[in-house]
């Protein structure tokens, strides 16, 4: 039986959220014509804060403003590899890096479970040495990137859902779960785990678990 060590990743495991960043590295490196789209981009978040489009279309069409609607799959690959390269270890929590290898020293397996898009995640996830990743996926057609979430954004309930998803795949049983994000959003998730750690947690985060008697840990 195997415990598992579960890791939100924006600022969480990094110092920073990656959406954005990732975004416009893309931009700046692929078409920085692009960049010229950002007012769309702000009006597009205005648009959510309002309620008028959901968090996941919000993702969707900032890719397609940012990233285009076909981007090719040796291109995306690069550029995360390169996106990867400048978040780890310049932008990851020094005391992060070191939870995971205590975790890993304590013969936890180490799960990656972010809202971030799968394709770049995984590319920080290696640098990490973190094998497993449960995040955002996208549609491929093809060797083409489409501006389109595949399934759910992992966000919320639905990163709940697809964690248990997951778990259900598992070959053998697993043991205790323990779990660490900063954001009050993964409620869900911190109440399925065995054992629940806040980390450097949003304001909302921080009440919550000390309402509930959580583990608070500060990386900042």
């Amino acid at each position: 039986m195997t415990d598992l060590a579960i890791y939100d990743m924006d600022r969480t495991i990094t110092r920073h959220g990656t959406y954005t960043p990732w975004l416009l590295f893309w931009a700046s490196r692929r078409a920085p014509w692009r960049l010229l789209l950002l007012p769309l981009a702000c009006a597009l978040a205005v648009a959510y804060l309002l309620g008028l489009i959901s968090r996941g279309r919000l993702k969707e069409l900032n890719h397609l403003l940012l990233m285009g609607g076909a981007a090719r799959r040796c291109d995306v690959d690069a550029t995360a590899e390169a996106f990867a390269a400048r978040v780890v270890p310049a932008a990851v929590f020094p005391g992060a890096l070191a939870q995971i290898a205590a975790d890993r020293a304590e013969g936890r397996r180490i799960v990656l479970a972010t809202a971030s898009y799968e394709f770049y995640a995984t590319m920080i996830a290696r640098r990490l040495g973190i094998d497993t990743v449960i995040a955002t996926r996208s549609v491929w057609r093809g060797d083409r990137l489409c501006a389109k979430i595949a399934g759910q954004n992992c966000y919320d309930g639905a990163k709940l859902e697809m964690v248990e998803a997951w778990l259900a795949t598992l070959p053998a049983p697993f043991g205790h779960i323990r779990f660490y994000s900063d954001h009050v959003s993964d409620e869900p998730l911190f109440e399925r785990a065995n054992e629940a750690v806040a980390t450097t947690p949003s304001p909302a985060l921080r009440a919550l678990a000390v309402q509930r008697n959580w583990e608070i840990i500060d990386w900042s």
